[in-house]
């Protein structure tokens, strides 16, 4: 059996993941089995193009559900621990060279979203080469086109 990973989030994050949780499980929930009923009561279930919208919107807000049940079930809250020995690690705004220019993005989940920073996942190309490395270590990865490209970590900091 593999551990699942564990995604570092914020307290403020985890609070903003658990309130769209308990809108999903609540009231939008309710919400579209009321739909489903009123576009049943219409008849024909074949034709009706109310039902099989309000049963598609169904199906993705229980898979959010799913989603974020399973992301706060394995989720440390809190600040991920520092990096004594300045290494690149999940939560850090890191700073890389890339091809001249700077660029600037948080590395680890979506769900902590700080504005105006793009955000890499450690899964990602970009994000599993510089996991781990040390600032000023220069690393290559391939993008999605199939280019190679190479990194230079300027600097990682906790933000």
């Amino acid at each position: 059996m593999t551990d699942t990973p564990k995604t570092w989030l914020t307290q403020a994050a985890a609070d903003k993941l658990n309130a769209e949780l308990t809108e999903l499980e609540g009231p939008r929930r309710a919400d579209i089995v009321k739909k489903i009923e009123a576009a049943r009561a219409e008849g024909d279930l074949k034709e009706n193009g109310g039902y099989h919208a309000a049963k598609d919107e169904q199906g993705k807000i229980e898979a959010r559900i799913r989603q974020l049940k399973h992301m706060l079930e394995n989720a440390h809250i809190g600040e991920p621990p520092a990096s004594a020995d300045g290494l690149v690690g999940h939560g850090m705004r890191v700073i890389v060279d890339m091809m001249g220019d700077e660029m600037h993005f948080l590395l680890g989940s979506r769900e902590i979203d700080i504005e105006g920073l793009d955000v890499y996942s450690e899964k990602s190309p970009l994000g599993s080469a510089v996991m781990g490395q040390k600032i000023g270590e220069t690393v290559t990865y391939t993008a999605p086109n199939g280019r190679e490209i190479k990194v230079t970590i300027k600097d990682a900091k906790f933000h």
